[in-house]
């Protein structure tokens, strides 16, 4: 079972929220001394660089796809640190989970067809899970929520296309031009939004190499590789699977603690994935090649 092309996919996938939700502490934590844009515009500087150095990106239709890609990434993260502004990690953290829904949605949109019924029902199940997990309370319309889920519907956008292109190009400078292009737009909106980008002081650098070449570089890396086999609605089932293990790293660093509810969340998400690596086939893509407008 675990030997298929498909199922190292999904495990890479698994791998890479993981490492999403697992540095979740240690962004909290450097946020206290470094602003939120910075520190994503000098984590993705460090990622980029990194994946620069294995295979410098040349193709001018790599360069085209992946700018492509990594404004749709930027506009996620953007979008997501603007809201926090004005709303509570909480929502941000339940609308946030909101690109489980909408990525189907979209794959469904642009294909002009009805995804498949367990792929809708893992979405389903997982935004459940996302939402019991969250254990959000007062929700409302407010500008930061709205931002919030413009920012999640920037992540499925992103989750789609990447499922379009990668697939076309070598994955590791692929990856390199989404993170580059991610950066070079995050230092102008730090300038704009927070005044300047200081240089990172020392309490920060070790989250921003773990972050920058864990995660930016590590985990997009596999994401980027796993959705070059499996579709995009697949794959935002399983990158569901981040807030759980963001609530199990907290439990151990910080001694946070689940209640009832907040385990069903977690459980949700889980059999949401088995619904995923149950029903996925060892294909490429069916879902990128139906939206294919002509790249």
């Amino acid at each position: 079972m675990f030997a298929t092309r498909s199922n190292r996919a999904i495990f890479a996938l698994v791998g890479a929220s993981f490492l999403y939700g697992a540095t979740f502490v240690v962004v909290k934590s450097a946020l206290e001394d470094l602003e939120p844009m910075s520190f994503v515009a000098w984590r993705f500087t460090l990622g980029a660089i990194a994946l620069g150095v294995l295979a410098v990106p040349r193709e001018k239709t790599l360069w085209t796809h992946g700018t492509a890609a990594g404004v749709l990434l930027f506009l996620g993260y953007a979008l997501q640190t603007a809201g926090l502004q004005s709303t509570s990690a909480s929502n941000s953290a339940l609308i946030t989970g909101m690109y489980v829904v909408l990525t189907p949605l979209i794959v469904a949109i642009l294909a002009r067809r009805l995804p498949r019924a367990w792929v809708m029902a893992g979405a389903a199940i997982a935004f459940v899970g996302v939402v019991l997990l969250t254990g959000v309370d007062g929700l409302s319309l407010s500008g930061g929520n709205l931002l919030t889920l413009g920012c999640a519907l920037a992540f499925a956008a992103h989750i789609v296309i990447v499922s379009h292109q990668a697939h076309l190009h070598a994955v590791v400078p692929y990856t390199a031009v989404q993170l580059a292009v991610t950066a070079a737009l995050a230092f102008p909106a730090a300038l704009i939004l927070e005044g300047s980008v200081p240089l990172p002081p020392r309490d920060v650098w070790g989250a921003l190499l773990l972050t920058g070449l864990g995660v930016s570089g590590g985990a997009y890396l596999l994401q980027v590789w796993a959705q070059t086999v499996i579709g995009a609605s697949s794959a935002a089932v399983i990158l569901a699977a981040e807030p759980a293990f963001g609530v199990a790293t907290g439990w151990v660093v910080l001694g946070e603690r689940l209640d009832l509810t907040g385990w069903l969340g977690a459980v949700l998400i889980m059999v949401a994935i088995f619904m995923v690596i149950t029903n996925q086939r060892d294909v490429p893509s069916k879902e990128a090649e139906a939206v294919t407008p002509g790249y």
